[in-house]
């Protein structure tokens, strides 16, 4: 163990203007040997009485990422995405330590960088166990954090080190390849993004030691499109059956394109005892937001933490099972499991707008209907061609006023007003009948609430206010379902054996949307969007790529016998 922490000077604090006072420092550094001989570098944060040289021992929360401990130093606010370690001085004040450790290959830690490779899982395994034998130490360890953080939490758990007492996994996947890398199995934009940020974050001089991450994680991604050994080796979701220590699972609705699946799989599959919570954040920079404050900590967390690394009777044991707060409405919801019990499936059918449909709700290629009907035809089906001419950045195109019209140049189909307001909360399924003149073809689907439009408006035929509900995703040739690890309502793919498929062959698709809770207002419609790409400025980092691959035609059916539908989990 060594204490060479380069600590800030009195000036460079001070040029933190007025965050200068909330400003944390680590006690000291400490560097940990593993089995291996690569030494983990880790901030160690105490409390005053035991730096004032007292004789006592904290249970302590540990935190790990690749984004470099030394950046704490940064204010916690959205636009550092990566301070997700909650407000650690406000930890020490509650009686925690706080070990905040730079994974291997990252930071001030030896070895090389394999994202969530094997070893990596290890060091957290051996950096608890070392936590444990500290003075300072009261033998029980408790994860925390957001996002990487909280995969690092996943990877705890499953391990089972002794002293491990509980975590608390904050807006994080279990699964990388099915969460951001090929979503649906199409290859996705954000591990580009996302690393370019953690080569930054590791080489900026400004709070510390540079390093340069040499390995090339997008290249990795890129060489393994399918869920093969280099993705299971990675993967959280096979093994959270072995967890036996407690997990808080708490999710973001917003977060769907990332983390939200990874929550509630999480719950669903933990071995331990387990709770839920979600919420419905604006977006991925509130969410950052939201754990970054004192308020949202005291709260939710710290009667969890109180209980089990402390042993403290709290309110969190008497909470139930399954806690959410549905977008569009104002109380929380409770259950004891998730899917909740008290839901009821109900259908609606893709149909052509003058096949019964209510029609001009919404300017699109189409203009579809959804209806609880099936239908009647005998043929019936809506083609469209690809790449538009009318797209810009992605599948964006531009209304009238000149700005981005998301729906205009993709195919819709709309509900008619709703005459009552509904909620639904649950896994989401969308069957469609399908044919290309492609090999292969995606499938991006957007369930939005589209709201109200006055007459004016439509009539200057300017598209309707609406809010994305939830997404889902699947290329045609990873439709293959895993009939062991699948529900009713939600597919889970293999994601092994890509299957092309043979132009202008009609097949049946079950596409997972993911699950959600939302309350659709009195007068709304439900809008269904259905495209072979998205955009940067709808979907920002979790963008899929358009490539010249993708030119040809797609056909949607939906007549008696190809009846495509959407399924939603009403809430009774």
């Amino acid at each position: 163990m060594s204490a060479n922490l380069s600590l800030p000077t009195k000036k460079e604090i001070r040029r933190l203007g007025r965050y200068a006072e909330a400003a944390v420092l680590p006690t000291r550094v400490v560097t940990i040997r593993m089995r291996d001989g690569v030494k983990i570098a880790a901030a160690l944060f105490l409390p005053k009485g035991a730096r004032r040289g007292k004789t006592a021992r904290f249970p302590t929360l540990l935190a790990a990422s690749p984004y470099r401990f030394d950046n704490d130093i940064a204010p916690a606010l959205p636009v550092f995405l990566w301070r997700e370690t909650g407000p650690i001085g406000w930890y020490l004040e509650q009686g925690y330590a706080f070990v905040h450790m730079d994974v291997r290959g990252t930071g001030r830690s030896g070895g090389e960088y394999r994202y969530m490779c094997r070893k990596e899982q290890r060091d957290l395994y051996e950096v608890i166990e070392w936590i444990a034998r500290q003075t300072w130490s009261n033998g029980k360890v408790g994860g925390i954090g957001q996002s990487y953080y909280a995969r690092t939490q996943w990877f705890m758990a499953i391990q089972n080190p002794p002293h491990l007492a509980c975590v608390a996994p904050y807006d994080g996947n279990v699964d990388t390849y099915r969460s951001s890398a090929y979503t649906g199995g199409i290859p996705g934009e954000f591990p580009v993004t996302w690393f370019r940020g953690v080569r930054l974050l590791n080489q900026d001089p400004a709070s510390g030691p540079s390093r340069v991450v040499q390995w090339d994680y997008p290249h990795a991604v890129r060489s393994h499109p399918t869920y093969d050994a280099f993705w299971r080796e990675r993967t959280a979701a096979e093994n959270l059956h072995k967890i036996r220590v407690p997990v808080f699972s708490i999710g973001v609705w917003r977060k769907v394109d990332l983390h939200l699946n990874g929550n509630i799989v999480g719950y669903q599959r933990a071995g331990g005892p387990k709770k839920l919570l979600v919420f419905g954040s604006a977006n991925l920079h509130a969410a950052v937001q939201d754990y970054s404050s004192i308020a949202f900590h005291e709260r939710y967390l710290l009667p969890f933490y109180d209980r089990y690394l402390k042993g403290k009777q709290t309110a969190y044991e008497a909470e139930p099972a399954v806690r959410w707060f549905a977008s569009g409405a104002t109380q929380q919801r409770t259950a004891n499991a998730w899917p909740p019990e008290d839901i009821d499936y109900r259908t609606y059918y893709l149909v052509k707008a003058e096949s019964g449909g209510p029609g001009g709700g919404v300017t699109s290629l189409n203009d579809g209907a959804l209806v609880k009907q099936a239908p009647r035809a005998d043929s019936e089906s809506t083609s469209y061609d690809y790449p538009d001419p009318g797209w810009r950045m992605g599948v964006v195109g531009v209304g009238p006023d000149g700005r981005p019209d998301p729906a205009r140049r993709v195919l819709t189909f709309t509900s008619a007003a709703l005459e009552d307001e509904f909620e639904i909360a649950g896994p989401i399924k969308l069957v469609l009948h399908a044919a290309s003149t492609q090999t292969d073809t995606d499938f991006i689907v957007k369930l939005s609430e589209q709201y109200a439009q006055s007459r004016d408006e439509r009539a200057q035929d300017i598209n309707p206010r609406y809010q994305i509900v939830t997404k889902g995703w699947l290329r045609a040739s990873h439709r293959r379902i895993d009939p062991k690890l699948s529900t009713e309502h939600a597919p889970y793919y293999v994601h092994r054996r890509p299957e092309p498929i043979t132009p202008g062959k009609i097949y049946r698709y079950e596409i997972a949307v993911m699950p959600t809770a939302h309350r659709f207002a009195r007068g709304s419609r439900i809008r269904l969007e259905l495209a072979n790409g998205d955009s940067p400025a709808t979907e920002q980092v979790f963008a899929h790529e358009y490539s010249p691959a993708k030119i040809g035609r797609d056909t949607i059916f939906h007549d008696r016998r190809h009846a495509s539908q959407l399924a939603l989990p009403v809430r009774r």
